[in-house]
């Protein structure tokens, strides 16, 4: 279990894959959990398996409801040391810091993988809430354009 200050992080669980697929809403979920980007990566992570090992995709439990709040992730396998992180926070629970808080946390962590020495992000820069994340989370910009790529480590 990775766990910050206010949040855990465990991995994907079955009953919650399943859940989505059905388009079904487990106790445990924010009310406005899913969002879109969830549902997108609950499809992808049966057809990845390596996604949801150790160093793959989590969600995010803020720890004083115990509610489900969002995802983030590692996306798998690393180029050249290099492995993309993404992460989502429900609406409800954005502007708390908790993306931030989850990406520091994760960034650490895949940090430890055997061969990996760099994670990096994309984001648009029309979305400045998601560059304040990776402001915040230590990464430095390195690259603009239509996405605007972030790194964080070597």
């Amino acid at each position: 279990m990775i766990s910050t200050d206010r949040l855990d992080l465990p991995a994907w669980t079955d009953a919650d894959l399943a859940a989505i697929a059905a388009g079904a809403h487990l106790p445990h979920w924010a009310e406005d959990f899913p969002a879109d980007g969830d549902r997108v990566i609950a499809g992808l992570l049966a057809d990845q398996p390596r996604w949801r090992g150790e160093f793959g995709h989590r969600l995010l439990v803020e720890r004083a409801t115990g509610l489900v709040v969002g995802s983030l992730g590692l996306f798998w396998p690393p180029v050249e040391g290099r492995l993309e992180i993404g992460y989502g926070v429900v609406p409800s629970r954005q502007g708390l810091g908790y993306a931030t808080e989850a990406t520091s946390a994760l960034t650490a962590h895949a940090l430890t993988a055997p061969g990996v020495t760099t994670v990096h992000a994309g984001v648009e820069p029309t979305n400045p809430a998601s560059v304040r994340v990776l402001e915040k989370a230590g990464f430095r910009l390195v690259e603009t354009g239509e996405v605007h790529r972030y790194e964080f480590g070597a």
